[in-house]
């Protein structure tokens, strides 16, 4: 998978084009096709993870990927322990965004101004349900994020599946549905917000403190400050990509003060 940042094209805006290359999503399309071309039927099983792979010339991981995308827009169901089956044909049309959602900042921008108002709510909530397990079960996603950042990894995959454990937390699952199925439209754009921080050490540093500061705000049930948490830490990611000159033209030449590491250097404590 690539992903490449292009400079604004003369006369087009201005927004600078997010060009995304994803064997997932090719391979979404592909059993896509399958599906509604009806050579696979709803009932049907789909090969396993290492047959499906094998098949098609890729990684069990854009075999996975390609899987949750079909299963968030309800056209793949998994059954523990039998496998993955082609799902029957839904009622209602499913929630879906433009395929094109990710070709532009502007467009990014979109999707991450929903996801401030979603997960504002959705914090509030969790702070008025969570109970002490599940406060430590956030601490532990938040603990799988840095080992993921140690280990050199970007930490895109522990990033959404913290935000997506609140949801769990409000005791909703539609809330956990809903933010599943964004992930798709998210991932590209989280990489590139997580890819930025990850270039100055204060970035990451406020990225923690303002994870930490959703699940303080979480565990002592306080559903005002949790939702001034979880909208500001969505709005600090758009800032700090101004900052580090990611979507504004022409880039910033050095890092902003706001950006450089702290004198001392070193990793938060943890609340």
């Amino acid at each position: 998978m690539n992903t490449q940042i292009h400079p604004p094209v003369p006369g087009a805006g201005g927004s600078p084009r997010l060009v995304t290359d994803r064997l997932s999503d090719r391979l979404a399309a592909r059993l896509r096709q399958q599906i509604e071309s009806g050579e696979l039927s709803p009932g049907d099983r789909l090969p396993t993870e290492p047959q499906l792979a094998e098949a098609h010339g890729v990684s069990r991981t854009v075999v996975r990927e390609a899987v949750h995308q079909l299963r968030s827009q309800g056209l793949l169901l998994s059954k523990q322990g039998a496998g993955v089956f082609v799902a029957q044909a839904a009622v209602h049309k499913p929630l879906t965004f433009d395929a094109t959602v990710l070709d532009s900042f502007e467009a990014v921008l979109q999707v991450v101004e929903l996801r401030r108002v979603l997960e504002g709510e959705i914090a509030a909530l969790a702070a008025e349900r969570a109970t002490r397990a599940q406060v430590e079960m956030l601490r532990g996603k938040l603990d799988a994020i840095d080992a993921a950042v140690d280990a050199g990894r970007d930490g895109v995959a522990e990033d959404l599946a913290f935000h997506r454990a609140i949801g769990d937390v409000t005791g909703n699952p539609q809330f956990a549905r809903l933010l599943e199925h964004l992930e798709q439209y998210l991932r590209e754009a989280m990489r590139v917000t997580r890819g930025n921080e990850a270039r100055y050490a204060a970035f990451m540093e406020a990225v923690r403190s303002e994870h930490h500061a959703i699940v303080d705000a979480i565990a002592a049930g306080d559903a005002e400050a949790a939702r001034r948490c979880a909208t500001g830490h969505i709005a600090s990611g758009q800032q700090r990509l101004r900052l580090g000159g990611v979507y504004e033209s022409p880039p910033l030449a050095v890092a902003p003060p706001e950006a450089r590491p702290p004198a001392r250097g070193g990793r938060a404590k943890k609340k």
